[in-house]
């Protein structure tokens, strides 16, 4: 029967002799969405937590050089079937120590208890996935993962349930099965058994798409958005409910990886609204919506120092200040920085204040050899940011040695010039107003000297 629907020539049938034989057929090709939709897919498994079987044995003890990342020696093939046949995924994987092999479908993990499937694995490390009667409810991407302490790997295989027309042979019944029949449109409608079946189609889904935006005008705009779909989907953007036309500012683009892009370069004030990106294939179509913000020039003013950080010299166990006057609309972040290291919260010797009037210090109290270096303060906004470089340095404090005998100190006589000792001339004393001779009266301890 499924010759005869599909043609004898078709290499993606799996034929059906005998009820208890096992469905063989060669590699189905998937299309180019359907691989971008399975490398996503397999991306995320990779790097998602799993469920562990409740009996699933522990590794053992195996040194980090003695292990092998998992690896696929055959990987999952794609297949196209009718339902109610019979269909099994089969792979093999090596590693030490042995990989843990768990199943999904569509992303969704596959419990080793569940009824419908059977899951199998060898000691040769071949595993495999058997389904004995496959509905239409099978139909979707069974990705195996296998994992070690080493790595991850996974590889996926695409299967496509077809339904059997009305015409020819019903499929094989389901009763009792745990699966229920959903209503899925037929693939022909003709009734010409020799003709061959439809191609599939899949409705537009989209896999990213950005939120609502606050742009500043006159700056550049990027809107991304990625979509699945078979047959690929066209694109089209609308402000507002109307068409948005490729001109000068503004531009479509699409990257190799399918990512669509709407650009728009200088956004202005009439770039601001609603705007809506509409997927469109023979499937039907999907969409989304988002809002965009212009803000006004005059709204944003990029961060600018009034007063830049000076270079700064300190010493030894006194306290410091690195400081300088920030301005800017909105009010910008502050972010410090020594040498390459962030300075990220506050301490009891280190602390960073800011006002509001845009003074910004960095304090440090009882500073040490550690301290001195190069310090860098960052001021951030929606409009930009800017930076500013200053080196603090920590001296060591120089102490005069004790004097082991006591000067002799000398009485200032009548002339400004006559006050000499042993030690040089007393300036302060030989620069003093005339004294009176009634104030230069001797006191004990003085040594009388001669007017020079």
């Amino acid at each position: 029967m499924a010759r005869r629907l599909l043609g004898a020539g078709s290499a993606t049938i799996l034929s059906a002799p005998e009820p208890e034989e096992e469905a063989a057929s060669q590699e189905y090709k998937v299309s180019s969405c359907e691989q971008r939709l399975i490398s996503e897919i397999e991306y995320r498994l990779e790097r998602c937590p799993v469920e562990d079987p409740e009996d699933e044995a522990p590794w053992g003890d195996v040194a980090t050089e003695d292990g092998v990342a998992p690896l696929f020696q055959v990987k999952l093939r794609h297949y196209k079937i009718f339902e109610g046949m019979p269909v099994t995924f089969t792979c093999k994987v090596t590693g030490s120590p042995k990989p843990k092999i768990y199943w999904f479908k569509d992303g969704k993990q596959i419990s080793p208890r569940n009824q419908h499937y059977s899951l199998q694995s060898d000691p040769d490390g071949t595993c495999s996935l058997r389904a004995a009667a496959a509905t239409l409810e099978d139909d979707g991407n069974y990705t195996v993962l296998a994992a070690n302490p080493q790595g991850r790997v996974s590889c996926t295989g695409r299967l496509m349930v077809q339904a059997v027309n009305q015409r020819g042979r019903s499929p094989r019944p389901s009763s009792g099965h745990p699966h229920g029949r959903r209503p899925r449109s037929r693939s022909r409608d003709s009734a010409d058994e020799s003709e061959p079946i439809q191609e599939r189609f899949f409705r537009p889904h989209f896999l990213q798409a950005p939120g609502d935006l606050t742009v500043q005008e006159g700056r550049l705009c990027r809107m991304d958005c990625k979509v699945s779909g078979l047959p690929t989907p066209d694109l089209t953007w609308q402000l507002d409910g109307r068409p948005v036309r490729p001109d000068s500012a503004h531009r479509m683009l699409v990257r190799e990886n399918g990512v669509h892009s709407l650009v728009i370069e200088p956004v202005t004030a009439r770039d601001a609204g609603i705007y809506t990106c509409v997927a469109t294939n023979r499937a039907g179509q999907n969409a989304f919506s988002l809002e965009l913000v212009v803000a006004a020039k005059e709204a944003y003013k990029a961060p600018v120092f009034l007063e830049k950080l000076q270079n700064t010299g300190v010493a030894d166990g006194y306290p410091v200040r690195l400081e300088c006057r920030v301005s800017g609309a909105p009010p910008p972040q502050i972010f410090w920085k020594k040498e390459n290291e962030s300075l990220t919260h506050s301490t009891d010797r280190v602390s960073m204040h800011q006002d509001p009037h845009g003074y910004v210090c960095l304090l440090i109290q009882g500073a040490t050899k550690d301290d001195a270096g190069w310090y860098t303060v960052s001021a951030k906004n929606e409009a930009g940011i800017v930076s500013c470089t200053a080196r603090l340095d920590v001296y060591t404090q120089w102490q005069q040695p004790a004097q082991s005998t006591k000067p002799k100190r000398v009485r200032p006589s009548a002339s400004r010039y006559a006050a000499l000792s042993d030690q040089g001339l007393d300036i302060r004393a030989a620069f003093q107003p005339e004294a009176s001779p009634s104030h230069l009266a001797l006191s004990p301890g003085l040594v009388e000297s001669e007017d020079l």
